[in-house]
């Protein structure tokens, strides 16, 4: 860090920027594998690490990219096995636990494990990425785009471009090719990858493990979760990617993991690859405090709604809680996780440290008349526009959430979507199409209750009602609302005593109709009349000065990540925000201080388990082997002087999308598995700061301890490279 601040020079003028910016190069940052030669290795080994750029991303031969997954395009998974042996998270492949779950055979409570290959089960739908070869493209992207274009006109020429660039990239047939935009679009990367298709669950522990703390310990630390589960990717004979077959093979790595049993000590180094989702680092002060004040509180209070109200049908009813267990944990992640958003902000001065740093941007603009003749004003001009949309970008999210958390509307938007294609294809294909459509549906009422769905829709349309102002709800909204006396409970009790939509029976017996009789019923029937008057509210009045506003705001976000880069480039490097691409990001074992005369360490124990068991709660359970294990101190070569680590923290900046990816210590060994952030960090994605912002990741010596000495799977273990 020293030899860093030499070199930068120590005007009066820096100041605040030296400030903002020192812990940029120890831990921000999620950077891409192929850049990290020329901007982070020399970083990289100074604070520990002991392989090169190289053996992390190389096209010639087998390096840590090869091992990593992109697991069903929202999570991430590692290769730790020469047979295609996948790890990741439990809630990961939770959604595929649930599928193969049932009353009799109950996965999700006790656990699955493949005695042998032909006991694990195909997932169809899921499937895992590999990243090949990454290239820039930016010059033949951005060849046709001219100065004063309009955003339309810039992504139609861009677009074009892409096209030909894709068409002609090179790759084997078997490959796939996208192309994504960096930087707000100032940069562009072309991505060959492989997918496999044919991914089939191994191995997960009971959800008192694998889940354990559920929604209470969601974003928090202390954490003692062993949240993980087992895949494995199978290949067609010739090694290629191939359709579920039972001929099918496992897959033949080009790199897995090593695992080490060593475990980590404070401050030692850290990296975590893996498909971060989604982030917005660079938004100016306006953006961060809408987020965190207006957007935020409104997603925060519809999901709180929302939530109470599964939860206490889940804990009445077994049926319920399969069928929801998985809704209610998606629906609970960004909940909680927005209202750590909220207070890590306000916490760290988030907003106030933005507004400095916009200061001294300004400042060093000043200093350069180029800089000034293309940059100046942009930034405020963006801030104006984010106090513009502000109204517009509340009603959405409000909006959002009530189609989310409102199954029925979920039905009532299918079924709009579905007659709408029949009106486009012609009433000849409606019985067809109908079939088809009621067959699509199947799986959805296979996990939704009316009973649920009804409070649910009772509380969340008196929180959309009062949250979005009469004229952005429009007036087809505001005559159903007044016709039940403005009372959320009124008019869901009319809605579900009525409508077609709450059952497949009725669903079906609705649209058996002819298909101009089902046309002319869709207002009379309470719940699609509900359901067309708040869709036309939103694209009548808020849809269209959203979009205008919006496409204003990326053109000068763009200009303004450009403007940042060279006004502000020869401090920082800069790393363009998650898109759901293969990232590095890299930093140390350490503890943090959430709050006044509070420290926290940076490892937890099988002691916390069972400090927190509570007998036959169903957050916080704990199976009666591990209780057996645990009083016999029974942990084989995974403990540690007698005690069982079982999650531990570190710096790396991850997000949503990271769960699932490996935590790899200095020599590239896996150590770890990634699963969240410390709830006072999970600003992180929009203001990472290096004193609260920290991932958590389940100790490998945990997940194997449970494979091997809980499960006694040792087929699994035998298979693993371990030292």
């Amino acid at each position: 860090m020293s030899d860093m601040l030499q070199r930068i020079v120590k005007p009066v003028l820096l100041l605040v920027l030296l400030v903002l910016t020192k812990y940029t190069y120890a831990t921000e940052g999620m950077w891409l594998p192929q850049l990290l030669s020329g901007l982070n290795e020399k970083e990289m080994k100074g604070m520990g690490m002991k392989i090169t750029a190289a053996d992390i991303y190389n096209i010639n031969k087998g390096s840590l990219k090869d091992a990593i997954v992109s697991f069903g395009g929202f999570c991430t998974a590692e290769v730790i096995s020469e047979q295609g042996l996948l790890l990741t998270n439990h809630h990961c492949g939770y959604d595929a636990i649930q599928k193969h779950s049932s009353l009799q055979n109950n996965f999700l409570e006790n656990g699955f494990w493949a005695k042998s290959a032909v006991e694990e089960l195909p997932n169809p739908g899921l499937f895992a990425t590999f990243i090949v070869r990454i290239d820039d493209v930016t010059k033949a992207a951005l060849q046709d785009v001219k100065p004063g274009m309009s955003e339309r006109d810039r992504q139609s020429a861009i677009d074009k471009r892409l096209n030909d660039i894709k068409q002609s990239a090179r790759r084997e047939s078997w490959q796939e090719v996208m192309v994504k935009p960096f930087y707000e679009g100032n940069q562009y990367f072309l991505f060959v990858t492989e997918t496999y298709r044919d991914v089939r669950l191994v191995g997960a522990p009971p959800s008192a493990i694998g889940k354990f703390g559920s929604d209470t310990d969601n974003w928090v630390w202390p954490r003692h979760t062993g949240d993980f589960s087992m895949f494995r990717i199978y290949a067609g004979k010739d090694g290629r990617p191939a359709p579920y077959s039972k001929d099918n093979v496992p897959l033949k790595p080009k790199y897995a993991l090593t695992i080490s049993l060593k475990g980590l000590k404070q401050n030692d180094f850290t990296m975590v690859l893996g498909f971060p989702g989604r982030t917005t680092e660079y938004l100016p002060s306006e953006g961060v405090k809408q987020t965190v004040d207006v957007l935020d509180a409104a997603k925060v209070q519809m999901r709180d709604a929302a939530l109470k109200i599964m939860d206490g049908y889940m804990r009445k009813d077994e049926q319920i809680k399969i069928q929801y267990a998985a809704k209610y944990a998606g629906t609970a992640n960004y909940w909680k996780k927005w209202m750590g958003e909220m207070q890590g902000v306000k916490q760290t001065k988030g907003i106030a440290k933005k507004l400095q740093y916009e200061d001294t941007y300004r400042r060093m603009m000043e200093t350069n008349p180029k800089w000034k003749q293309s940059y100046n004003g942009v930034l405020d001009s963006l801030n104006e526009y984010y106090r513009q949309i502000q109204p517009y970008a509340q009603t959405r999210d409000y909006y959002s959430e009530l189609v989310k958390n409102v199954e029925i509307f979920t039905v009532g938007d299918r079924l709009i979507n579905f007659l709408n294609d029949v009106h486009e294809r012609g009433e000849g294909q409606y019985e067809s199409m109908r079939q088809q459509f009621l067959e699509s549906m199947q799986s959805f009422y296979q996990n939704y209750n009316a009973s649920v769905d009804h409070d649910v829709c009772a509380s969340l349309i008196d929180l959309y009602a009062k949250g979005v102002p009469a004229q952005y709800a429009g007036n087809d909204f505001a005559r159903i609302w007044q016709e039940n006396n403005k009372d959320g409970r009124a008019l869901a009790d009319k809605l579900y005593a009525a409508t077609s939509l709450t059952s497949p029976e009725k669903l079906k017996a609705f649209i058996q109709q002819p298909y101009n009789t089902v046309i002319a019923q869709m207002w009379s029937d309470p719940a699609t009349r509900l359901v067309m008057a708040t869709r036309k509210g939103f694209v009548d009045n808020v849809s269209k000065p959203l979009a205008d506003i919006q496409a204003n705001i990326n053109n000068l976000q763009r200009t303004y990540m450009q403007a940042q880069m060279d006004v502000m480039g020869s401090k920082k490097n800069f790393y363009p925000d998650a898109n759901s691409t293969l990232r590095v990001t890299y930093g140390k074992v350490d503890g943090y201080n959430p709050r006044d005369a509070v420290h926290y360490d940076f490892y937890t124990y099988l002691d916390g388990v069972m400090e927190k068991y509570i007998p036959g709660d169903y957050e916080f359970d704990v199976p009666a082997r591990l209780i057996e294990l645990y009083k016999k101190k029974d942990y084989g070569r995974y403990g540690v002087n007698g005690r069982m680590p079982v999650c531990f923290i570190a710096s790396n900046h991850t997000t949503g999308g990271n769960s699932g990816s490996p935590a790899l210590d200095a020599y590239g060994h896996l150590v770890g598995l990634n699963f969240d952030r410390t709830w006072e960090g999970t600003m992180s994605d929009i203001n990472f700061d290096p004193s609260i912002c920290r991932n958590i990741m389940v100790d490998i010596r945990y997940v194997l301890f449970v494979i091997d000495k809980y499960a006694g799977c040792t087929r699994l273990i035998q298979e693993m490279k371990i030292i």
